[in-house]
This record gives C-alpha cells, sequence and structure tokens, in this order.
C-alpha cells in the first residue's frame, strides 16, 4: 500500500492525497479530496483559484478506482468540477457534501449522476481492492468524515480535517467508541490533520459560544452584522438564534452563505432555523431590530462585508453606532483584507468586535492534546501528518514519536510505502499547482503568472519598428509604455526619451543588424532597458514589433 500527497502536505489549503494497492508502479489507485487555494495579488495576480498539478493521476486515470471526497469545505472539493473531465471516476460523499459536489459539476454541465451518495461506517464502498467507509468526526461543516481504508490486510485511517467536539450543535460529535470500533484488528497508519499543532490546550466546543455572542447581541444600539465562513452551518445557526432571542429579524446576505444553509435544510443535516427576511424585506425593518449574516470573514474583496465596507450592499449602509462581529478567526495571508475592512468600518464609526479574546470563535481543527487522543484511540502503527505546512507536519511528526508511534514527514511528492514494519519512501512524484486564469487551466510553469509579476513590478515598454522590402526603416520607432513614470530624470517625456535613443540606434545599425530580426530585437530590447535605467531607474518588460512591408 502506497501513500502519496499531491496538494496538502506542506501547506494549507489544495488538498489532494493517492493512495494505491498492487504490484508496484502498477497499483490500483483512489483520490481523496480534490480541493483548491485562493490566489493573492503578491504571487498569483489575475487567478481565480489554484488546485493540484493532476497530471501524474491523469497519465494513471485507468488506474484510478474512485474519488472520495472527505467534507464540503472549499479547499477539499472546490477542485472536483475542474478535474472530473480530467480523471472520469465515479466520486463518493456523504449526503451534504454530495450536494455541493453535484452543483460545481453542474457550473461545468457535467452529470449530477458522478457523484454516489454513501452512508457511515460501517458501511463498506468496494473501489477495486479497497474497502473504503466514511468514518463520523466533528468538524466546522456538517457530516465530515475521516476514511477507513482497507486493502490486502491492510488498514489505515484518513482523518480529514477534524476536532473532538462531543456538543457540536450541527453535525455527529466526537464518538471514541466507534473510533476504537473501527480501529479493531490494528491500524498500519494514521493519516492525520496537523493545523493546530501548535496549540497546546485542548479544544472548545462549538456549543460554548452561544452565551458569549447572545450577551453582545443584546447590548448591541444599532444594526449588528456578523460574519463567519459561509461553510460554518453550525456558526450561522448560533448566530441566528442568539439574534432571533435578541428581537432581531435575520437576513442572510452573501451567496455562499445562502448557499450553504439551503444544502443543510435540504439534506436533512440542519432540522430548524430561524426564520430569515429578504434584503429587500430588511431594509423597511428598524436598525435596532436587524442582524445581518454577511459573507466575506476573511476580507475577500467581493464578499458582503468589503461590499458593506466600501458603502452599500443589497441596499443596506452600516451607520455609526452599528456593530461589525467577526466570529472566526483570519486564516494568515488574508490579515490585510481583513484589517483593511475594520478601518473603512471604524472610519465610518461601526464598532467592531474580533475574536482575539476568544470568546465568539472556535477552531474547527484539533488541538495538540486533541491530536494526542486521537493517537492513542486509534493506537496505529504510524502516524502520518498531512494537512498543514512543513513546520506543521514536523511538529506533529515529534509529537508521534515522543509517544511511542513511528511517523514520517511526507510532503506533496513524497510517495510513501505503507506495507512494512516501518515507512518508506518508495519515490518523487513531481507536483505543482494549475492556475484556473479565467476559464482556462494554466501550469504554474507556463510563465503567465511570472509574465505578470514581472510587468506589475517593472512596468511594460511597446517598441514599434516598420521596415520596408529593400531593409530600410521607415520612420522613427514609436513607443507606448504601461506602468511607467511619464517623464525621468530629464524631466522630458519618458517616451520621447526613449524613441530618441532607439532612432540613433537604428540609424547606426549595419544591414546584417537590420535583417535580422532576432538580432535586432536582442538590441532594441537592450537599449529600451538601458535608457529606462538611466531615466527613471527601472528595467521595465520590453515588447517588440518589427514589422516588415512585401513588395
Amino acid at each position: 500500500m502506497i501513500y502519496l500527497p499531491l496538494g496538502g502536505a506542506g501547506e494549507i489549503g489544495m488538498n489532494c492525497y493517492v493512495y494505491g494497492y498492487g504490484p508496484e508502479d502498477n497499483e490500483r489507485l483512489i483520490v481523496v479530496d480534490m480541493g483548491v487555494t485562493f490566489p493573492d495579488m503578491d504571487t498569483t495576480p489575475g487567478v481565480d483559484i489554484i488546485f493540484a498539478d493532476i497530471g501524474w493521476l491523469e497519465e494513471r486515470k485507468n488506474r484510478i478506482e474512485a474519488i472520495f471526497i472527505t467534507h464540503a469545505h472549499e479547499d477539499h472539493v472546490g477542485a472536483v468540477g475542474h478535474t472530473f473531465e480530467r480523471l472520469g471516476a465515479p466520486i463518493y460523499a456523504r449526503a451534504f457534501t454530495a450536494n455541493i459536489a453535484r452543483h460545481k459539476l453542474a457550473e461545468y454541465g457535467l452529470s449530477e449522476s458522478t457523484v454516489r451518495v454513501v452512508g457511515t461506517f460501517p458501511e463498506v464502498v468496494k473501489a477495486g481492492p479497497f474497502d473504503v467507509s466514511f468514518l463520523p468526526i466533528s468538524h466546522s461543516i456538517p457530516e465530515s468524515s475521516a476514511l477507513v481504508i482497507e486493502a490486502g490486510g491492510e488498514k489505515v485511517i484518513h482523518t480529514g480535517d477534524f476536532k473532538l467536539d462531543e456538543s457540536p450543535i450541527v453535525g455527529e460529535a466526537w464518538d471514541p467508541d466507534l473510533w476504537r470500533e473501527a480501529s479493531k484488528g490494528g491500524v498500519k497508519a494514521l493519516i492525520c490533520d496537523s493545523t493546530n499543532v501548535f496549540s497546546p490546550v485542548a479544544g472548545r466546543s462549538e456549543s460554548t459560544l452561544s452565551g458569549n455572542i447572545e450577551a453582545l447581541i443584546k447590548d448591541a444600539k444599532g444594526m449588528v452584522v456578523a460574519t463567519t465562513f459561509a461553510s460554518n452551518v453550525a456558526r450561522l445557526k448560533t448566530l441566528a438564534e442568539a439574534g432571533e432571542r435578541a428581537g432581531r429579524s435575520i437576513c442572510l446576505m452573501g451567496r455562499a452563505m445562502r448557499r450553504m444553509t439551503e444544502a443543510a435544510i435540504e439534506t436533512g443535516v440542519l432540522k430548524s432555523f430561524p426564520k430569515v427576511v429578504s434584503p429587500e424585506d430588511a431594509s423597511g425593518i428598524p436598525r435596532e431590530n436587524l442582524m445581518l449574516l454577511v459573507t466575506g470573514s476573511q476580507g475577500e474583496r467581493r464578499a458582503a462585508s468589503a461590499q458593506l465596507a466600501n458603502g452599500k450592499y443589497l441596499g443596506m449602509v452600516l451607520k455609526e453606532g452599528d456593530t461589525f462581529l467577526f466570529s472566526s478567526k483570519t486564516i494568515p495571508g488574508n490579515e490585510k483584507g481583513v484589517i483593511k475592512i475594520i478601518n473603512q468600518f471604524s472610519e465610518i464609526g461601526v464598532d467592531v468586535v474580533d475574536d482575539a479574546g476568544g470568546l465568539y470563535h472556535v477552531s474547527g481543527h484539533a488541538n495538540r492534546p486533541d491530536l494526542e487522543t486521537m493517537h492513542q484511540t486509534v493506537k496505529p502503527q504510524i502516524v502520518i501528518p498531512m494537512h498543514g505546512e512543513h513546520r506543521h507536519l514536523r511538529e506533529h511528526a515529534k509529537i508521534s514519536e515522543n509517544n511511542g508511534f513511528q511517523s514520517i514527514v511526507a510532503v506533496n511528492g513524497m510517495m510513501v510505502n505503507l506495507s512494512g514494519n516501518a515507512p518508506q519512501v518508495a519515490g518523487y512524484v513531481e507536483t505543482g499547482r494549475t492556475y484556473l486564469d479565467g476559464s482556462v487551466q494554466i501550469g504554474a510553469l507556463d510563465g503567465i503568472v511570472r509574465d505578470r509579476i514581472r510587468m506589475a513590478l517593472n512596468g511594460l515598454v511597446i517598441v514599434t519598428v516598420i521596415i520596408d522590402e529593400e531593409g530600410e526603416v521607415l520612420g522613427e520607432p514609436w513607443c507606448e509604455i504601461k506602468g511607467l513614470p511619464k517623464t525621468g530624470r530629464n524631466n522630458a517625456p519618458l517616451v520621447d526619451v526613449l524613441e530618441e535613443d532607439l532612432d540613433q540606434f537604428l540609424r547606426r545599425a549595419n544591414a546584417k543588424t537590420i535583417a535580422d530580426d532576432v538580432k535586432l530585437e536582442r538590441e532594441l530590447k537592450r537599449i529600451t532597458r538601458q535608457s529606462s535605467q538611466n531615466e527613471i531607474g527601472k528595467r521595465p518588460e520590453v515588447s517588440i514589433i518589427i514589422s516588415r512591408l512585401s513588395a
């Protein structure tokens, strides 16, 4: 049996894991999760989403038995619509996750029947040599599940994302007896969530938040607005019920929030939810009697939170004395966007409440003591950390070894053989990222994003030269500049300086240089960059257009 992470090991997000069983280099394969991560303007400008490079899988698509999705967070299910046609294997998920996955396939015109709804342990899905069961576990989204994977007499448990919550409000509670039952007969390897390995205290239950949230809303004077992860249906329920008890009408704002709530109701995960009003009706309700639940807890610029911070969203406007609650944790990397929104609200006079004191948010991931509880419950031979940056994986491996379990730090692309008495590196697979750029999938090494970054950093000069059929330059070259100052050190227009320097070069150039497009382009680029360096202290990207007239 082999384990191969293609995404999610050495990073948080973009989860994609492969298990294989069979003769070496001819194993039958299953895939666990097809997730995405999100771009930023500094490193991936213009990109819509990012997911794992599945080139290795695509070359072996005839060996893939099935795809299993542990839960409906975007970093686990977000890529199914973008990758399905390249892999073609059936997708298995529990009802809530299947509901979300089917909508993603439908966006691409793909058949929803591809997604097959399955029950929980001890129900088994047979996929080639694999027997796979969905083992319920609590998390910050309904119907999260670990996977019990058996093949050839070996058993591994892939935890997915989890926390040990005995009263999660929505979804299944942590059931150690069920997990001990699933672990009977011995577990070769526990592939385990590492996100909160550095948190030294045991995690708190979702049910501990309602009192604090209700007190905050009850004391608020104006309109109350709260944001959290749209997928955290339990938190939405807690917020909405607290608002209702405080005498406020509830309005959901943001496509993702409405979609997740609808999916939870459709699949029976959410048994009850306060009555909600439409944004149109909300505008007629007194501010002190209204609570908005909005998307955008991570500072996303198109989400409802950012739109409200910019002035207005669906007719709603925040005013001085209103309260805005971040019932969420800011994911590392999103701080800049969140702080921008907080400052915009501050300028309006809105009172912003975050979770600095831990009163209004609990994590959906297991802390260090919870991880150790999981290890002792399952008692595997090997613990393999996953779902974390390298520092998380390494720390998790240390803890495991200190507690008497074998461990290995397996990052993306490292294939691990689980069949022996100790984990062994069986080889390495080239991994990377695929960018969805508009409607096109591009590779990280295609150079497109790199060129964008260079243009953003350095600016762009476009140089056009026209040469007649006799090899004579017609007129002067002309330049267009993008993202560069219009004047330089000499207080002359930058375009004029560049055109003058290029014209002088062309007048001196010999016929052999003029006739050779490659050599001519190289020289024109060199002079453009050199002149720009002298004038503005930058060496821009340069695009040369050489037009040759035919007789």
